[in-house]
């Protein structure tokens, strides 16, 4: 199978292109700016989605795998690039594109945001992330057809350029006192990026449609209770964990430096992944998934963006001031 894979070189396309390469030829479409470790047996075609897809004119592929779609013009300007041309579609979304879905939802039971035509050229923000997902995906299935929609939640792993999980692997390795926001009962789901990755070429391959969450455990996991199992497997010993009120975290103007914590709304991180499971889809234990970071991660150093020593110092304080 020839497949195409639009943002084929960071993290999760990345992954995918590594997984689709076992049994595959594999093209990758991005603009040649990001650094890549996929060997030379993969085609490398240079474009902007947001501009100049010459590249693609009389390609035609098995599949394609659109990992970048983040506007419906994005959708767009790829279906007219690709005509008919494109073979299957699959189509990586988020749960973010659904509106307020209920603990444990399945496909069927959680809405997507309506379209909002005002939002299609906004600044992609928190805010107008969710919407415009939810608008890209109902553009694919327009434009392409009997597509592949995959929704995970949070994607960990390796090649992260989020740098989300790698900084709680990061300060686990660190050790000393840990501070991690609470409240206990926030959840979190998340998914490895290589097992992401081999369902989403499961299904280009076998040209499968519809919908499917990509997440786990299933129900959620405890936010703390998770990073108390990355801790307790690569940290230092005497390492200890003291949970900071939310509220303190908040106040601190801090909160964007705790990746992953995503209180008061976590309830969207609880989604039913049963459908994709029995389609084959296989989620090794959290300790790989940090295993593998770690290696990755080795000796770097801390990056700006991170919560720094001193800030954790000062919160650890206030909180043992309040308690």
């Amino acid at each position: 199978m020839n497949v195409l894979i639009v943002g084929g070189t960071s993290f999760v396309g990345r992954a995918i292109a590594w997984s689709a390469l076992r049994e595959h030829h594999v093209t990758v479409l991005n603009r040649g700016q990001t650094p890549t470790d996929l060997p030379e047996t993969v085609e490398r075609l240079i474009g902007d989605r947001a501009g100049d897809l010459r590249c693609l004119a009389g390609r035609h592929f098995d599949a394609t795998i659109d990992c970048i779609a983040y506007r419906p013009g994005d959708v767009d300007r790829l279906a007219d690039a690709l005509v008919d041309r494109g073979g299957h579609h699959v189509h990586i979304s988020s749960v973010s594109a659904y509106d307020r879905p209920p603990v444990g939802a399945t496909e069927a039971t959680a809405a997507i945001y309506a379209d909002d035509p005002a939002l299609a050229d906004q600044p992609i923000t928190g805010a107008t992330y969710g919407p415009l997902k939810a608008m890209s995906e109902r553009r694919a299935v327009a434009r392409f057809g009997d597509v592949a929609v995959v929704r995970p939640t949070y994607v960990i792993g390796a090649h992260d350029v989020t740098l989300r999980f790698p900084y709680w692997v990061a300060r686990a390795l660190r050790g000393g006192e840990v501070a991690v926001p609470g409240p206990r009962s926030g959840r979190l789901q998340y998914i490895d990026a290589r097992d992401l990755a081999d369902f989403v070429v499961a299904l280009a391959s076998a040209a499968t449609t519809g919908a499917f969450h990509v997440a786990g455990p299933d129900p959620a996991a405890g936010y703390v209770d998770t990073l108390e199992r990355v801790i307790d497997h690569v940290a230092p010993s005497g390492t200890t964990v003291t949970l900071l009120e939310p509220e303190l975290v908040e106040r601190s103007g801090l909160a964007g430096r705790f990746p992953l914590w995503s209180e008061p709304s976590s309830a969207a991180l609880d989604v039913n992944s049963a459908l994709a499971l029995s389609r084959g889809l296989v989620r090794r234990p959290l300790e790989a998934s940090v295993d593998e970071v770690a290696a990755w991660w080795s000796d770097r150093p801390w990056p700006t963006r991170w919560l720094s020593p001193d800030d954790e110092a000062r919160l650890l304080r206030e909180q043992r001031a309040a308690s």
